[in-house]
């Protein structure tokens, strides 16, 4: 994550976002890919910038081996808070304190390795999917959430910040302050599979990640709602030209068997 953002002081905010709709479509819509991607075999995942673990939850709740790393202690102490309170889980999880430069795992040790909503606070995306890469073993999958920079203004425009809007997409700028007060940097699709190739990864097909709810800040569904919204969202987040829209983008590459 970007080296002067302090996590741990969103903590709060990140949590009433994940439990609320627009979290939730994030959580579901990538995890739905992810799981699908593995299919029924058991997998050792490796989940960077894990923070208060809800991405380790649905994939421990699917019979997986998760080692969850994160920056923030208290982001850390808040996802073993909760992977404790789950009922027999514990076994499936290991915690520990780190940074996506310096991961201390062998090459190809895991079946799966996810960063969601990381590498859009980093400088750049070229050094930490390098360094993610590296740990994704024959038949594997790495899964890069980050901010799609082909919907750049899209949210402003639908909330009526029209000056702000019309400055990103006249200028194509791709870096804008996010609902938790933290500039974040964009990447293109085809720039993630770009680099999934140089790294000997075959890009599978990429998937925009809130294309119709991005802009619904107050947005508390009933869960009859949710689940149509999730479901109209998931029908367009691999097709175009929606998802496009999408102010995410969750990029999905595979190491070929055998590679």
């Amino acid at each position: 994550m970007n080296p002067s953002a302090d996590f741990a002081a969103v903590k709060t905010g990140y949590a009433a976002y994940s439990s609320g709709g627009r979290g939730r479509l994030r959580h579901d819509l990538t995890a739905r890919r992810v799981l699908e991607e593995l299919g029924n075999r058991p997998a050792r995942v490796l989940d960077v910038g894990c923070g208060d673990g809800e991405m380790v939850l649905r994939l421990t709740a699917a019979g997986h081996q998760v080692v969850g790393v994160e920056k923030s202690p208290d982001m850390l102490a808040a996802a073993a808070q909760r992977v404790t309170a789950g009922s027999g889980i514990s076994e499936q999880v290991t915690f520990m304190e780190g940074d996506i430069y310096t991961l201390p795992f062998e090459d190809r040790s895991f079946d799966a390795v996810v960063c969601h909503g990381v590498v859009m606070y980093l400088p750049d995306s070229v050094t930490p999917i390098a360094h993610l890469a590296r740990l994704v073993g024959g038949g594997g999958i790495l899964s890069i959430l980050t901010k799609n920079s082909l919907a750049v203004g899209v949210r402003e425009a639908l909330t009526g910040r029209y000056d702000q809007a019309r400055s990103q997409i006249e200028s194509g700028q791709a870096a804008s302050v996010g609902n938790l007060g933290i500039t974040t940097r964009g990447d293109t699709p085809a720039h993630l599979d770009d680099l999934a190739r140089a790294n000997g990864l075959t890009p599978r097909r990429w998937q925009g990640v809130r294309i119709f709810h991005d802009h619904r800040n107050d947005w508390t569904p009933t869960e009859a709602e949710y689940q149509e919204a999730l479901e109209t969202e998931w029908a367009a987040s691999t097709r175009d030209p929606y998802r496009s829209l999408g102010r995410l983008v969750h990029a999905v590459a595979r190491r070929e068997a055998g590679a």
